[in-house]
């Protein structure tokens, strides 16, 4: 089975086309002001509706209210929403029954302790990003180009949701990343980039393929 990837932070037609011919699985659309990634409502209605069959549309929001979350849902064609801000169980629970669509909750991990949330939020989200967790001086949740010590996940690489890697990773490391933590699914933003925000085709291809090219490795 190939590893399943997600290119995150699309902001152009060409991003959300070269993901799609790279052969990624997911299309992350960032609305969160203080991104470099952010897309407005109305601008991610055009990309979402432009890209190809087969690419999963997801929204990424940072502690959205209902307002905001009403707005994008009503206006924008997705298949998945991703909370990466500080939600708790319960709110993820409430955006799951209020959207109808299915939650990916992020989760930071810097130490073995943080390992426990996984398995908190796994009884109430679809899926689940685990990621780096931000520094505390970081003025975004994600994309911040980090990776935690993906050693931390080698004693325990399932959980009873699906989930996916990110944080830090680059079409030169993702597939050692994939060895060590058997992840079946990785995320990936600053990692295929020209510059803050603007992503590269060539890298996209590259991470796509280096992704794949693991699952040929083991088997």
């Amino acid at each position: 089975m190939d590893t399943r990837v997600k290119i995150c932070g699309l902001s152009r037609p060409e991003d959300v086309a070269a993901a799609a011919r790279a052969g990624a699985v997911y299309g992350g659309f960032v609305f969160f002001p203080k991104s470099p990634r952010h897309v407005s409502v109305e601008s991610a209605r055009e990309l979402a509706i432009a890209a190809p069959p087969g690419l999963a549309k997801v929204a990424l929001i940072v502690d959205a209210d209902d307002d905001l979350i009403d707005r994008i849902t009503a206006t924008v064609p997705l298949d998945m929403l991703q909370l990466h801000g500080t939600e708790s169980p319960d709110r993820v629970a409430e955006v799951r029954a209020r959207t109808g669509l299915p939650v990916m909750k992020a989760v930071g991990l810097s130490e073995a302790a943080d390992l426990a949330a996984i398995d908190l939020y796994s009884e109430v989200a679809d899926q689940l990003l685990i990621d780096a967790k931000p520094p505390k001086e970081a003025s975004i949740p994600g994309g911040n180009g980090l990776a935690f010590d993906w050693r931390l996940l080698q004693q325990r690489k399932y959980w009873s949701r699906p989930w996916m890697l990110a944080g830090g990773l680059t079409p030169d490391n993702v597939a050692e990343a994939i060895r060590l933590t058997g992840a079946r699914q990785v995320d990936v933003s600053s990692g295929v980039e020209a510059g803050r925000g603007i992503k590269d085709p060539e890298r996209i291809a590259g991470f796509v393929a280096a992704a794949r090219g693991q699952d040929r490795v083991t088997g």
